[in-house]
């Protein structure tokens, strides 16, 4: 009998199997990622930075060289790799808590200077992997471990919206942010991982892509539960929209 495959894993990432929590969307983003770098013809050339966080074994997941950074500090090591090995297809692995609070100077800078690297930016709007606290990203009256009462805004200020932040920086070429809670929307979310590596790899400056993300267990949700949320709260605050595109001939007013 004749058999057809219709589908086969991507040769973008290993055979180890992911530590994330069931519902968690790490493993999507993972595999758009990975997909990418091969459909280009990449992955060969790629490194990737790990960050600290829910995804700092990123590097044991994709199947190309791979960094490990400190806490916020993946864009300045992408920085010296991409400066040192500037043909290279570098790109960095991170949630809200690293990118968005201990790294937000990190970021800023490398989108100041125009770093030619690519960012994946998770956004869950908590801190997954130590515990569930509040992060730069949780929504107003979000409840979480250090905001049980629900995020204050008197107190704590409100939501970061970093696209919109970086998108006023005259050296960031390309930002997005899309989501991955259903078909349509992955679909679109990987043409966008395609745009920032083309951006990289034609040298026209710094390119990020912020997802919006799910934390099922920290949020005290089932998976469906948690996308419906993230869905009704935190798109409403983080619009899907591209932020900023140079190639396009995009000011920087």
């Amino acid at each position: 009998m004749n058999t057809k495959t219709v589908y086969e894993p991507t040769k973008g990432l290993t055979e180890r199997e992911f530590h994330y929590c069931p519902g968690c969307t790490h493993g999507i983003i993972h595999k758009l990622v990975a997909e990418v770098l091969v459909e280009k013809g990449l992955l060969e050339k790629s490194v990737a930075v790990a960050s600290v966080g829910c995804s700092v074994f990123s590097y044991e997941y994709f199947n190309c060289d791979a960094h490990q950074a400190p806490h916020g500090r993946a864009p300045a090591v992408a920085t010296g790799i991409k400066r040192v090995r500037p043909d290279s297809a570098v790109f960095t692995y991170q949630g809200d808590g690293d990118l968005a609070s201990i790294g937000t100077a990190e970021i800023v800078h490398a989108a100041h200077r125009g770093e030619n690297i690519t960012v994946i930016f998770v956004n869950n709007a908590i801190y997954g992997m130590t515990g569930g606290q509040m992060a730069p990203t949780t929504l107003i009256g979000q409840k979480t471990t250090t905001s049980p009462f629900g995020r204050d805004k008197t107190l704590t200020g409100e939501p970061l919206r970093i696209s919109e932040m970086l998108a006023t920086i005259p050296g960031a070429a390309y930002l997005e942010r899309v989501s991955v809670h259903d078909p349509k929307h992955i679909r679109k979310a990987k043409k966008s991982i395609e745009k920032a590596f083309d951006v990289q790899m034609k040298k026209q400056g710094f390119s990020m892509i912020e997802f919006i993300s799910t934390c099922p267990v920290n949020w005290g949700m089932n998976p469906m539960e948690s996308i419906e949320w993230a869905k009704e709260n935190m798109i409403p605050y983080y619009p899907l929209k591209v932020f900023k595109d140079k190639t396009k001939g995009d000011n920087d007013e």
